[in-house]
C-alpha cells in the first residue's frame, strides 16, 4: 500500500469510527486533529486512536494498553499478539463507557 492510499484508509476509518460515535446513547465526544482521533468519555477517560504512517499502522491506547495493527489479507491484526482492530477497539470503548458497543469493520 502507498503512503497516500493508507492515509486515505485510515482517514475513512477514522470518519466510520466518529459516525458510529454520533450514533450511541452514551455520552461521549470525539475529538480528531490531524492523525490522531481522541474519544473522551463522560468521566474523563479517554481512548486513542491514532495512525502511524511511516509504519502504516493504526494504534490504540486505552485503559487496557497500548496495540498497534497493521492491514494483514483484509484486517487490521494486532503486530504484537492477538487480536483485530476493530473488535479491541469496540471493546476498549464499551469498557470506558461502561456500555455495550460493537464497532463493525466497514
Amino acid at each position: 500500500m502507498t503512503e497516500s492510499e493508507f492515509l486515505t484508509a485510515s482517514d475513512a476509518i477514522f470518519a466510520h469510527i466518529e459516525n458510529a460515535l454520533d450514533e450511541v446513547a452514551f455520552d461521549v465526544d470525539p475529538l480528531r486533529a490531524g492523525n490522531v482521533l481522541e474519544i473522551e468519555f463522560e468521566d474523563g477517560s479517554k481512548v486513542i486512536v491514532n495512525r502511524h504512517t511511516p509504519n502504516q499502522e493504526l494504534w490504540i491506547a486505552a485503559k487496557s494498553g497500548g496495540y498497534h495493527y497493521r492491514l494483514l489479507d483484509g484486517a487490521w491484526i494486532n503486530t504484537r499478539g492477538t487480536g483485530e482492530f476493530f473488535a479491541d477497539l469496540s471493546a476498549a470503548i464499551a469498557a470506558h463507557a461502561k456500555a455495550p458497543f460493537v464497532l463493525a469493520q466497514p
